[in-house]
Parts: structure tokens; sequence; C-alpha cells
């Protein structure tokens, strides 16, 4: 239980096999990397349709990054505020109360996802076109990703879960990325689309000082 538990800057667990409940809860600034042994995937084992960490995993997460090739469980990234997690698949009530950080999703999601969601954002394959019924848009918005920056926020992530557990779904999502990018939804909440919108507006108007000052209040 709890494997990573706060984990600090500069240290990296990796993981050949699976992880409890509380997989990097409160993650700190450290990275943890969980994917299946080689052993295993030659047994035929399909890792993007099995739980691979356990409920809760990076709850209260302040910093830091997590790479799993694999499903979590219930309540990913809750209250995360400022940590990146990529992960292949999620349960129910995934990044309630989300005030920062990212997460992306390469796989099928659970009910209630995104409730209480005011900061941060997440990028969510939804193939099926079926995510916005399994949302709670009370809070949050669903836009494409169709900026540049976005695109390249996006892509950087699948790289790196790439480089990190060798994911096969990331990389046939970016062997044919214009296809691909157009499938993903970006969850944006609203109050962190105005505070970004506000910022942009006061560095138009009055520089650096102003966009401090509006994004202070």
């Amino acid at each position: 239980q709890s494997f990573g538990f706060s984990l600090a800057k500069g240290v990296r667990l990796e993981v050949q096999g699976d992880a409890n409940d509380g997989c990097g809860k409160g993650l700190s600034g450290g990275q943890i990397v969980v994917y299946p042994g080689a052993e295993l995937l030659e047994q035929g084992f399909v890792a993007e349709e099995n739980v691979i960490v356990g409920n809760v995993a990076c709850y209260g997460a302040t910093g830091g990054s997590v790479f799993f090739r694999g499903i979590a469980g219930e309540r990913f990234c809750v209250r995360n505020s400022g940590a990146i997690a990529v992960v292949e698949g999620i349960g129910d009530h995934g990044c309630e109360y989300m005030t920062g950080g990212r997460v992306v999703c390469l796989g099928s999601t659970g009910i209630n996802f995104g409730a209480g969601m005011s900061g941060g954002i997440a990028y969510m394959l939804d193939a099926d076109g079926s995510f916005a019924s399994r949302c709670n848009t009370e809070m949050v918005s669903l836009d494409r990703v169709d900026s540049p920056a976005d695109e390249a926020e996006l892509r950087g992530y699948l790289e790196s879960h790439i480089e990190h557990t060798g994911s096969p779904v990331a990389a046939a999502l970016l062997a044919d990325w214009s296809g691909s990018v157009g499938k993903f939804v970006k969850v944006f909440p609203h109050d962190y689309k105005r505070v970004l919108r506000e910022r942009a507006a006061a560095e138009a108007e009055g520089g650096p000082a102003a966009a401090a000052v509006a994004a202070s209040g």
C-alpha cells in the first residue's frame, strides 16, 4: 500500500509488475514507473486491458510524474495539484477536486470524471465518443486538442510514456498522430480557463507585472 508515498524530487522508482492502492500518494517531485515484466508480456498479457495500479493512486500529489502501462483503479489523481500522470485507463471518480498538473489517459474511464476539478488539464482518449457521458461537466468544459501548443504537450507526454514503459498503445497513437490527435478530449476547468484568459489579457495590456497581479487575484 502507498508505494512511493511522498516521493521526493530526484528519486525514481521503477516497478516491473504492479502496485497496490495508494501508489504515488502525496507524490512530491519524484517519478514512479510501473509496467508488466517481460516474462508476463511474452505469455500474452495485455497491459492496457488489466489493472496495473490500485485505487487512489496519486492522491494529493503536488509534483513529479508517473507513467503506468495499464489501468489504474478508482479515484485516480484525486486532489492532484501539480503532478504529471500518464495511464492507460482509469476507474470511477478520476481527477476529483484536481487543482493542477496534467493527466493523460490512453484508455477508457469510469463514471463521474472531473467532479470538482478546478485546475490542471486532462487529455482523455475518446475513441468511441462516449467520454462526455462519463464526465461530470459542472466545473469543466470538453474541448478539442487543436492548438499547436496543446498538440505538442500531449505528444511529448506520449513520447515520454513510450520511453519509460515501452507502451504499444502510445506507440500506435503516435504512428498515426494526424488521425489520433482528433480522438482526444481536453478536459479544461472553467476557473482555470478564466485565469489563463485574464492573464493573457493582462500581459497584452501591461506586460508581465500586470499578469502577475491578475494571476494572484
